[in-house]
């Protein structure tokens, strides 16, 4: 399935965008304020928003290629954007910018990044 996303660029890439748009437009939502305590949604959603649209972005911008320029540069643009969406919340009634949401989108992400990694390289050795 994978390799279709991949053959098929222009529609990764279109699923990536949406991704970001949606995460940008939920993260553009008011919240109300939550009680204290931790609230597990809020973790998932973080940790699986980041590895849907990571999963996606990474096909889209990879296409199969074991390259270490494209992977170094490739994190560094998913994580930039995590890191600029929660600055984005700041501006945000209701939101709060923090650390510990950046580190939920990083296992996200690193989620997305090691099950691609393993595919690609899996594919090759067959």
């Amino acid at each position: 399935m994978i390799s279709w996303f991949e053959k098929h660029n222009k529609i990764s890439w279109l699923i990536t965008i949406i991704g970001a748009i949606l995460i940008f437009y939920i993260s553009s939502l008011p919240s109300a304020k939550l009680p204290y305590g931790i609230n597990i949604y809020p973790i998932i959603y973080h940790i699986l928003a980041f590895f849907c649209f990571g999963i996606f972005f990474f096909i889209s911008f990879f296409k199969g290629k074991k390259n270490s320029l494209f992977f170094i540069s490739g994190i560094l643009i998913i994580i930039s954007y995590a890191i600029l969406d929660e600055i984005h919340q700041f501006f945000v009634l209701g939101r709060y910018c923090t650390l510990f949401d950046v580190f939920l989108d990083l296992v996200g992400i690193s989620f997305a990044f090691m099950l691609y990694i393993i595919l690609i390289f899996s594919r090759r050795t067959r």
